[in-house]
């Protein structure tokens, strides 16, 4: 823009930020939270704020082509709350699979079974029957024999077994004898400060809502079978032969992708040890939850990134891959430079996890240090959806937000992160043209009211496409639209400062409100209102450009009601032309009508409002031509 040019004056901009907004609608739930100082209103963990953990001992055993998977478990449960518990809610993900299970989904014969089978039970030890309310698939509720108190402990153990299934997913069955297994074990759900149990049905859309854990898992496959998952590979050398653990060691310190066992090299038995049965150990503490592959023909790269400065700390990035997916062979490229750069730009915090691996599936499903990846021949997609699995790192998993009732934060943010990653990676004129037609045109053009729910709206309570609408697109779109309003360095100080209050904990959407509000110094729930709490779209229209002494007046409807930012582009009759850019800060005063005075002493020929990535569902009046 031409400073001397244009001057643009905003009606009602002098009252930046002055006038106080009413409160944003807060369920009943949330408010008691609040009341009972578990939370505070500047966003803040309140001073009598709790969480719930346990300590995971699993062994599995898996012998493909046999779909039998077994387990044995050990949990410890740590009452932190105030409250005491009488029974505990137990998550069963697997039981998605059985007939009759709610699922937001067609179900193929191959993806249905008999769910998981408990075998045996014990609550401290001693042996107790397994009921299950039939009614119920994927949580069952468990009396207690005698309560759990407050700041006690109980210990459960499970023997159970399941069969993996195919037909599609986010688990399962790849290929004759590559599995993924996830969501395999019976945990105790959540009981938050707000909530308390979580009941929800997993229905195969909506994703999941974890406490943060200790885990110690053992995965018993035979030889030649590569066990890849969350946490730390505490035997490498026990399950490696010395060649590829070196090349492994190496791998972690790398700047460079090493072929840590090659697709002939893992056909050839040249791998692995050659036990019977190798047991795969792994660690991790603070995590949401364990995912793990195996493969007994899956390539296998690796390499490392430097993602902390201050301390020098890398992350080693792996992939496991069938030879022939073309993608998978520069995965570690992609991953490397996907958590360099959210390490280092956004969100700006470094990779909390040892490693990364992307193992070749079809779900494109994120899990703590693991990615469910499908082959695709466009690259560069392939890059993107590296990119958004990988971003889930710090939503839901670095912030344990409820991505079942709330997904928009953490698909919205994952969808964010993808998005300004692109623009560094892919140039800006093809990331927006990709994130608008893969993100935006489908909300945008669809004039029904499912586009028009709000983003607050509970999602387990929402189908497709309403749900995809609000938890990536539009959730994003609100993001970046804040990020205009406040600006860079001042939304970077918001969401740094929310990442940090919350890391480990259980933000609620109004945690996240209340901090930026909090930090930035403003009070912004008119934006907030506007953006996840209204039925609003984007959809602006020129309504009149009348000359006068100083240049021209330009008046703008905001038809659709959503505070969105926008450029202005002015073409002169001498051939010339100038821009500037709206942040949402022109609809503060009014949500539904702007006006601007451009001063200038050129003849304007035509003026158009043109919104980039916040498109608008109608176009043909976004446009002024003067008349001859």
């Amino acid at each position: 823009m031409t400073r001397n040019a244009l001057m643009l004056a905003v009606t009602g901009a002098s009252l930046l930020f002055t006038l106080p907004s009413d409160p944003l609608y807060m369920p009943r739930a949330a408010h008691r939270a609040y009341d009972r100082g578990t939370r505070s209103l500047d966003g803040r963990p309140g001073r009598s704020y709790w969480e719930n953990r346990a300590r995971y001992t699993i062994t599995l055993t898996t012998t493909p082509p046999s779909r039998r998977v077994t387990g044995r478990e050990r949990i410890v449960y740590h009452n932190q709350s105030a409250d005491t518990l009488r029974a505990l809610v137990i998550k069963l993900f697997s039981n998605v699979h059985r007939p009759g299970a709610p699922r937001n989904f067609g179900a193929t014969p191959d993806y249905l079974n008999a769910g998981v089978q408990i075998d045996s039970f014990a609550v401290n030890d001693a042996t107790t029957a397994w009921q299950e309310n039939p009614q119920r698939f994927t949580w069952q509720q468990v009396a207690l024999p005698s309560p759990l108190l407050p700041h006690d402990s109980v210990q459960l153990g499970f023997a159970w077994h399941y069969d993996v299934t195919g037909g599609g997913g986010r688990e399962g069955v790849v290929d004759s004898t590559t599995y993924y297994l996830a969501y395999f074990y019976p945990r105790v759900a959540v009981y938050d400060d707000y909530g308390g149990w979580d009941m929800m049905d997993f229905t195969g859309l909506q994703e999941f809502y974890s406490d943060f854990n200790d885990y110690d898992v053992t995965i018993r496959a035979p030889a030649n079978f590569i066990v890849w998952g969350s946490g730390t590979l505490a035997n490498a050398a026990a399950v490696l032969q010395p060649g590829p653990l070196t090349r492994y060691e190496a791998s972690l310190t790398s700047d460079t992708t090493i072929h840590v066992g090659t697709h002939d090299q893992v056909t050839g038995h040249a791998v692995t040890a050659q036990d019977s049965l190798n047991q795969w150990h792994f660690t991790a503490q603070d995590i949401a939850d364990v995912a793990y592959g195996l493969s007994d023909h899956y390539a296998w790269d690796a390499a490392s990134v430097l993602v902390d400065d201050s301390t020098g700390r890398r992350a080693s990035v792996q992939a496991a891959f069938n030879d022939t997916a073309v993608d998978f062979h520069h995965t570690v490229d992609y991953g490397t430079a996907a958590l360099g750069w959210f390490s280092h730009h956004w969100p700006g915090v470094p990779y909390p996890y040892e490693k990364s691996t992307v193992f070749q599936g079809d779900a494109d499903m994120e899990y703590p240090m693991m990615v469910n990846d499908g082959s695709r021949a466009d690259t560069g997609l392939s890059r993107i959806v590296v990119e958004h699995e990988m971003a889930h790192t710090y939503f839901p998993f670095y912030m344990g937000v409820n991505e079942t009732r709330y997904g928009f934060m953490d698909e919205g943010w994952a969808t964010t992160f993808e998005y300004l990653i692109s623009l560094d990676k892919a140039g800006p004129q093809k990331e927006t043209d990709i994130y608008k037609n893969f993100r935006v045109s489908g909300w945008i053009h669809d004039p029904s009211a499912l586009a028009d729910i709000p983003i607050i709206t509970p999602e387990d309570m929402l189908k497709s496409p309403a749900y995809r609408y609000n938890a990536y697109g539009k959730a994003s779109l609100g993001y970046l639209a804040a990020k205009d309003l406040l600006g860079e360095a001042t939304f970077k100080k918001c969401l740094q400062a929310f990442m940090v209050r919350w890391h480990g904990k259980h933000p609620m959407p109004w945690d996240f409100f209340n901090t930026f509000n909090d930090v930035s110094g403003r009070d912004l729930n008119w934006f907030w209102r506007n953006w996840f709490f209204s039925n609003v779209h984007i959809d602006l229209a020129l309504q009149g450009v009348r000359k006068d002494a100083g240049g021209y007046v330009v008046s703008i409807e905001n038809v659709g009601g959503m505070a969105a930012p926008f450029d202005v582009l002015a073409r002169y009759s001498d051939g010339s032309s100038d821009s500037w850019h709206e942040t949402p800060l022109v609809w503060q005063r009014d949500s539904r009508r702007a006006t601007i005075q451009l001063s200038t002493r050129k003849t304007l020929a035509t003026l158009t409002l043109d919104g980039g990535i916040f498109m608008d569902a109608d176009t043909t009046n976004n446009r002024w031509t003067a008349v001859r």
